[in-house]
């Protein structure tokens, strides 16, 4: 019985922490650079984030405050979205 138990405790806190990873995560922040030619983005704060291939640039520019949503893949920050915020 405490196999069992403990068996079933290490698959719950190992299936727990691979769903963190392939959590979506929001930040908010200032542009430090845009770079349409690399399809990057980097905040005052110093965190870069891959844009994806079919990103469409909604007027970004050093300044401008943004809301991010993003994921980690293959050890990078993946935006989904980047919105402007007024």
């Amino acid at each position: 019985m405490r196999k069992l138990l403990v068996s079933t405790a290490a698959a719950a806190v190992l299936a727990t922490s691979s769903l963190a990873f392939a959590a979506v995560h929001n930040t908010s922040g200032t542009i430090k650079d845009f770079d349409s030619k690399t399809m990057t983005l980097t905040l005052v704060n110093g965190a870069k984030y891959a844009l994806p291939k079919d990103f469409k640039d909604p007027g970004l520019k050093a300044g401008d405050k943004v809301s991010i949503s993003w994921e980690t893949k293959n050890g990078s920050r993946v935006a989904d979205t980047v919105k402007i915020v007024k």
